[in-house]
């Protein structure tokens, strides 16, 4: 299957081993990967921060950028969400609207995709450790992707999983909340900090760029030697 990679503003500036780890597993899983130099930031900054009719421009864009694209997949729950939201943001111009429907059918989040659309489970990945698993706000609860990570994770050879506390508890990043609301999200993240050092696990994997900023640099401020991963990277390990 040919694959369009849409590896998000976050992962092409600062976590560019994700997006080589995400080519790379898919590659394995026997995709063809095709990267669109033009993509940049779906605008998922801007309209959270109320931004609406600033962000439509970048919206056209991707649309634009992906609209050959014959399934588009993403190592970002919150950005793939985004994708999904374009047809009800551009609702006013029907054209637009449309065509942001056509993406949005089209687009996945990274597990979802393996899982549900590649139907596989066990990637062959083998990482020996003890870990746990951090859940994001937007593509748990939003955009629905709750049982793919743990399933691939369950398969990953030599991993022992441990069950984070508070599983579902937001880590305090939330885009622009982190910067306008410091220090709510300060006391959001150390809590999230907390629970990860209650399992005793040697590991934190999650499966958004943000969410892994916020929580290895509270980790890093504190001294807290937990190796910091994304799920990309877990199942890219052999």
């Amino acid at each position: 299957m040919k694959v369009t990679l849409f590896v998000t503003c976050v992962v092409d500036i600062f976590e560019t081993d994700i997006g080589k780890a995400t080519v790379e597993l898919l590659e394995r899983l026997g995709c063809e990967i095709d990267f669109p130099k033009k993509q940049v930031c779906c605008g998922q900054p801007f309209h959270a921060a109320g931004y609406v009719e600033r962000s439509k421009p970048m919206m056209k864009d991707m649309i634009e950028t992906f609209e050959n694209s014959e399934v588009v997949v993403t190592p970002s729950g919150s950005c793939a969400l985004m994708f999904k939201k374009y047809p009800e943001i551009l609702a006013n111009e029907p054209n637009w609207a449309k065509r942001a429907t056509t993406l949005a059918q089209k687009t996945y989040e990274l597990t979802d995709f393996i899982v549900n659309v590649l139907k596989t489970e066990n990637v062959g990945a083998k990482l020996n450790g003890v870990a746990t698993y951090h859940t994001s706000c937007q593509m748990t609860r939003l955009l629905g992707v709750k049982d793919s990570p743990s399933k691939l994770l369950s398969n990953v050879e030599g991993l022992q999983m441990k069950p984070l506390p508070y599983r579902y508890n937001c880590c305090g990043f939330g885009g622009t909340f982190a910067t306008k609301m410091a220090e709510i999200s300060e006391q959001m993240v150390d809590e999230k900090v907390n629970s990860v050092i209650e399992t005793n696990a040697d590991i934190l994997i999650a499966a958004e760029g943000g969410c892994m900023m916020n929580i290895a640099g509270r980790m890093q401020r504190r001294n807290v030697p937990i190796k910091v991963m994304h799920i990309a990277e877990v199942l890219n390990s052999h």
